[in-house]
């Protein structure tokens, strides 16, 4: 999605917070009165001793299975912020490849957001803890996530939703 697409999320919104370990995914749907409706909520787990190129590709396969079964109609993803050069960093660029071009893949427009942004969104502070975000998620979704990794795709997903009615708005004045 370019900057002149605002973001849309009419119909089911896949949430992802991305990792080679853990991917956190969250499916929602706006519904009556503002309410949100969670569809499916979980973790995408890879293990260590998998070769590295199947744990990539198990991602790949897990969030196109996740499109294909609701009809996702936008997606929303956990910005990466920067981190120094080490393993870890790559693994989690080369995770996020894997799961944008299954996002990409399924023709699914996506918006990036920082860490920050989803924290604002869904606790009105950008500094807000993990415990914080997860309080939070369960009261705005009545969803109670296992995981904080699906606590915050929870939370990138509810952020894209409150996102949307103002996008619509700017795209609707150009």
């Amino acid at each position: 999605m370019s900057p002149a697409d605002p973001p849309s999320a009419s119909g089911a919104v896949l949430g992802i917070d991305p990792g080679l370990a853990s991917t956190g995914y969250a499916v929602l749907e706006s519904g009556p009165a503002r309410r949100l409706d969670v569809l499916d909520l979980g973790t995408i787990r890879t293990s260590p001793r998998t070769p590295h190129a199947e744990r990539l590709a198990a991602l790949h396969r897990a969030i196109s299975e996740l499109a294909e079964r609701h009809a996702i109609q936008s997606a929303a993803i956990e910005s990466w912020f920067v981190h120094p050069v080490s393993t870890s960093a790559m693994g989690m660029a080369e995770a996020r490849g894997a799961i944008l071009a299954g996002v990409a893949t399924a023709t699914i427009a996506v918006t990036e957001y920082s860490p920050t942004t989803i924290k604002a969104a869904v606790t009105g502070h950008g500094r807000a803890d993990k415990r914080q975000v997860r309080l939070m998620v369960e009261r705005l979704s009545g969803a109670r996530p296992a995981t904080d990794h699906a606590a915050d795709a929870l939370a990138a997903a509810i952020c894209h939703i409150g996102s949307s009615p103002l996008a619509g708005v700017i795209r609707d004045a150009r």
